[in-house]
């Protein structure tokens, strides 16, 4: 468990993840989308894909979108099905990895009533939901095998069959899958059928990551700066040019997801919080430790190591952000005034003066 010096801002993380979950169910067709500029911004890599979006987005073909995780696969498929001819329908979201492989089945294809214990209603499914509107299967890659099968089947002539179910149900709805894997290769490795992978790649959109459109940063860091002030209700000051350059040097790994974050921080905390963890990342200590004999990695000694300067960092933040005030740090940080001293000395912070 994490040290209560970092419960606050875990909480307000937690917080916004929770919010995005209830925002995000099944049926979300109705979520508010950044602008066309902001999704496709100004970059080369960018402008292949709208491109070959704006040649497939009327069509009824499946779609197959690839990319690391925090590229935006989802808000493209969003963009698209409003621009489709199913765009009157419903947006219907399943996430493969989120849900349990024993639930998967009756979550996409519903199940009649008295097909398990507790089954004492029919329930329609997610695939069914989506009639005459766009499925969308995030992280398809983890579908499981046996699972796979029966949505071929679906895929092939629109029918399928609820769990408990003896009659079969038709369903017309467009498909759009995405993942971040390899699904060629987990073609290969036999973890993903061919002939589903064949069905559904029909047409194939790579979402380039966040440290090849450079140049898009800008124009996402100043539309997420407004968005964080208008969700948290609070006024920041806006990116110096020194801000905006240092932002776009840094290499994202999270891509979208971590630059929404730390744009969050920024909002929250001030001009003085990490807008990207990635320094703290090359710079801890963890980093530095080497395996106790060969082939053994202290995992547990590296964990501790990565959150005790996760913790120093904070600690630091959050005296500036109360200018060096550290009774009012304390309250913020919700610990004793006695256990921030501990803590402002093990950092090693020297005591400064508002």
């Amino acid at each position: 468990m994490l040290t209560d010096s970092l419960g606050q801002w875990f909480a307000t993380i937690e917080a916004m993840d929770r919010i995005h979950r209830e925002q995000n169910g099944a049926l979300s067709g109705m979520q508010t989308l950044p602008p066309e500029e902001i999704i496709f911004g100004r970059s080369e890599a960018m402008e292949l894909v709208r491109k070959r979006v704006c040649k497939v987005a009327t069509t009824s073909v499946p779609l197959l979108i690839q990319g690391e995780g925090g590229t935006g696969k989802e808000v493209l498929a969003r963009w698209i099905h409003e621009r489709s001819a199913v765009s009157n329908g419903e947006f219907v979201k399943v996430n493969c990895a989120a849900i349990p492989r024993t639930l998967l089945e009756s979550e996409l294809f519903g199940y009649e009533k008295g097909a398990f214990t507790g089954a004492n209603n029919s329930q329609a499914g997610r695939v069914e939901l989506a009639h005459n509107g766009t499925l969308f299967l995030d992280e398809i890659s983890d579908l499981d095998i046996d699972l796979q099968s029966k949505l071929l089947h679906f895929l092939q002539d629109g029918r399928f069959c609820p769990v408990g179910g003896l009659t079969e149900k038709t369903v017309n709805a467009r498909l759009m899958c995405a993942t971040h894997e390899d699904l060629a290769e987990q073609v290969n490795r036999g973890r993903f059928r061919a002939d589903l992978f064949y069905r559904i790649n029909v047409i194939q959109l790579n979402m380039p990551p966040l440290r090849e459109r450079r140049e898009d940063i800008p124009a996402l860091a100043e539309y997420l700066r407004a968005k964080h002030m208008k969700q948290f209700e609070r006024d920041c000051d806006s990116f110096r040019a020194e801000m905006i350059q240092f932002l776009q040097n840094m290499n994202w790994p999270g891509n979208m997801r971590e630059l929404s974050n730390g744009i969050a921080r920024y909002v929250l905390i001030g001009p003085d919080a990490s807008v990207s963890q990635e320094p703290l990342q090359k710079n801890s200590h963890a980093a530095s430790i080497r395996p106790v004999e060969p082939g053994v990695i202290p995992l547990k000694r590296i964990t501790k190591e990565a959150i005790r300067q996760m913790e120093h960092k904070l600690v630091v933040e959050a005296l500036k952000a109360n200018r060096w005030n550290r009774r009012k740090t304390a309250q913020t940080l919700k610990i004793s005034y006695r256990a921030l001293i501990y803590k402002i000395r093990e950092a090693g912070v020297m005591p400064r003066k508002p």
